[in-house]
């Protein structure tokens, strides 16, 4: 559906690879296991949120970082990650980050206080930014040709179903056992997945590369203060200090990001790839497509079970149809990207994803949730999926070949940002309804949703480059 992720001209796919490993397909499943965990994590925790409010006295804050902290550090430390695949081996940095992230699982479902918990969740991120682009250079490196699409549309999917089988597992696991247990789950499968992969994984021979650590850490300070910033307004105001310092440090940090980046010899983000219209339209689509759809799962998770009184597995079995949704509306995305273009497509996506908000701006505290709340999510969700092929054909079907792994690298990051900067605006917006149980203030964040969506479609109108993007490789964002 797209470019592949590998930065080589197609003359070499064709020509000189290596004779197919025999254990491919198998170490294809383990490595795609690994990645569906990581996915999981985003939307399971969401489900299984209120509850442990409840269980470690949560306020509203310490529940947007709950969400937060995990896709900041996934997000901030990805292009890291990936330097550190290719100086290091891609299968020995997979490995670390299993270990890590099994870890962090373990100690995030242990907690017993905020802080703990928060720790957890940040160790989690960690080991997910080491993991996925070292998993995703070895699709790309162990299949070749006519294999390597199929291979990287099977990684395509484990986006979709993530996400599915997330709300289910969160809200049946919640319900159940418990809601550490949607941290305890990941314990057993990373400890098999670290025996399996030695064994079924080929080893790759690193590659000199040089590692951006003050990039990463002034890229994720910026984007921790920025997030800090945003969710402090929700209890001081917007034009508190408390809330104007930390957004105003958050610039600071991305201005002295660029400069070290230009500076830099080998930059962790090639700063240039902005002026290829292409990406930063594809960047701007995935952050604001990943802001709504992660604000949606972490509103209606609260509203439902704290204001409407929802378990967890109903819940869960509410967003059911919503993260199905999503996955059609992908997959018409892709259809129709093909055929009326990238613009048309976007902007429809967009229009749609704000026509199907503008029924959530009037929750209240009675009425039907399958009347009402259902069929909007269902609906911003279908033109939310569009949006989500849209940037990703983009960014990396309309750039040089030999761009497609910087292009994807840097929409892959604006993904996991997009997602902690959405959760911290509408909690922000929406306080009231978390300290009063109100349904209002869930209205009025949703109207912040509407409004986003409306305007990121005009954005689009202007942004968004016309023509079909020529789609040669499969899809690669998660």
């Amino acid at each position: 559906m797209t470019h592949s992720a590998a930065g080589a001209p197609h003359t070499a796919e064709h020509a000189h690879h290596p004779p197919a490993d025999p254990r491919r397909w198998a170490a294809l499943a383990l490595i795609c296991l690994a990645q569906f965990m990581l996915v999981l994590d985003v939307t399971v925790v969401n489900v299984a949120l209120p509850d442990m409010a409840a269980d470690l006295d949560l306020g509203r804050e310490t529940q947007t970082w709950v969400v937060t902290a995990y896709t900041l550090c996934f997000g901030g430390l990805m292009l890291l990650g990936g330097r550190l695949a290719d100086a290091l081996g891609a299968r020995r940095t997979l490995l670390a980050g299993l270990v890590l992230f099994t870890t962090a699982s373990l100690v995030t479902g242990l907690a017993e206080s905020a802080p703990m918990l928060l720790g957890g969740r940040i160790g989690q991120g960690i080991g997910a930014a080491l993991l996925s682009p070292a998993a995703l250079s070895l699709v790309t490196t162990t299949f070749h040709g006519a294999e390597r699409n199929k291979a990287l549309g099977v990684w395509a999917a484990i986006g979709g179903t993530g996400s599915a089988a997330g709300v289910l597992l969160g809200g049946a696991l919640t319900d159940g056992p418990g809601w550490q247990w949607v941290f305890y789950v990941n314990v057993p499968v990373g400890l098999a997945l670290l025996i399996a992969v030695p064994a079924f994984v080929p080893s790759r021979a690193p590659r000199p590369a040089r590692l951006d650590i003050p990039g990463a850490l002034l890229v994720t300070a910026g984007t921790a203060a920025l997030i800090y910033g945003l969710v402090k307004a929700g209890d001081t105001g917007w034009a508190d200090s408390s809330t104007l310092l930390p957004l105003a440090g958050g610039v600071l940090a991305y201005v002295a990001f660029a400069a070290v980046e230009r500076a830099a010899r080998a930059p962790l983000m090639d700063l240039r790839m902005f002026t290829r219209r292409p990406v930063l339209a594809g960047a701007f689509l995935m952050l604001m497509a990943t802001a709504l759809l992660i604000a949606f799962f972490f509103l209606g998770s609260v509203y439902l079970q704290h204001v409407r009184g929802f378990s967890p597995m109903r819940t869960g079995l509410v967003f059911l149809p919503v993260a199905v949704a999503v996955g059609v509306g992908a997959h018409l995305g892709s259809r129709l990207v093909g055929r009326i273009g990238s613009r048309t497509t976007a902007v429809s996506g967009m229009a749609i994803a704000a026509a199907g908000t503008i029924p959530l701006t009037r929750l209240s505290e009675s009425g039907s949730v399958y009347g009402s709340l259902l069929p909007g999510f269902v609906i911003a969700s279908l033109g939310i999926g569009a949006v989500f092929v849209t940037a990703t054909t983009t960014a990396l079907a309309m750039v040089e070949h030999h761009e497609a792994g910087l292009a994807s690298g840097v929409v892959n990051t604006f993904h996991e940002v997009g997602g902690s900067m959405g959760v911290a605006v509408v909690s922000a917006v929406a306080a009231s309804g978390f300290e009063g149980g109100s349904a209002s203030g869930f209205a009025d964040a949703f109207t912040v949703c509407a409004v986003g969506a409306a305007a990121s479609a005009l954005v689009a109108l202007w942004l968004v480059p016309r023509g079909k993007p020529q789609m040669t490789g499969g899809p690669h964002v998660h």
